[in-house]
């Protein structure tokens, strides 16, 4: 049996989230962008909700495509919180406009979204050795330093708690418990 981080329970999304996803580094913009938008619409809610509405975000916001939404109107925009199958929260769909409107900003500075989120750790992911979760924190200095950069560039939902988030989810920092199975994988 294998053993997992106590967060994936018995709950089959979140075994095949933590399985594959979670935590195995991640360069492609398209899917960066996509858990950007996914992170600031957890905010306040569980993981789990959003894993569960993840293929409504997918339908609803355009396969995530960061130019189609950077182009959202308010009458796009007052659809998507019509559409149960998403976080109806109007702060957060006008937040994901606004950071599609960043991310493409980043990613013309940059060359590519990658090159500037992946500055932060210097391009390797942080190897940490976490025994219990109770270690794991929620925040870090380098969390901090992320959201006020992101912040700066006209992000939104970028606070330090979800920037961590982001980076554990995009593989920047590996805090799969040394016990579990994915933790020497990733």
């Amino acid at each position: 049996m294998k053993i997992r981080c106590p967060w994936s329970g018995d709950d089959p999304d979140y075994i095949t989230y933590h399985d594959v996803e979670w935590g195995a580094p991640c360069h492609d913009d398209l899917r960066l962008f996509e858990f950007l938008l996914l992170e600031g619409a957890q905010a306040g809610l569980s993981w789990l909700t959003i894993l569960r509405k993840r293929p409504n975000y997918h339908r609803a916001f355009d396969a995530f495509d960061p130019e189609k939404i950077a182009r959202y109107d308010s009458q796009k925009q007052e659809a998507l919180v019509q559409d149960s199958g998403i976080v109806r929260n109007r702060l957060k769909i006008r937040s994901a406009v606004q950071n599609a409107r960043a991310f493409l900003d980043v990613q013309e500075a940059f060359g590519s979204f990658d090159s500037y989120i992946w500055r932060f750790v210097d391009g390797v992911p942080i190897r940490n050795a976490w025994k219990a979760m109770e270690e794991i924190p929620a925040q870090t200095p380098l969390a901090l330093a992320m959201s006020k950069d992101l912040k700066k560039r006209g992000f939104n939902f970028v606070g330090p708690t979800i920037c961590y988030a982001y980076m554990q989810s995009m593989g920047m920092v590996n805090d799969h418990l040394v016990d579990c199975f994915r933790y020497s994988e990733v």
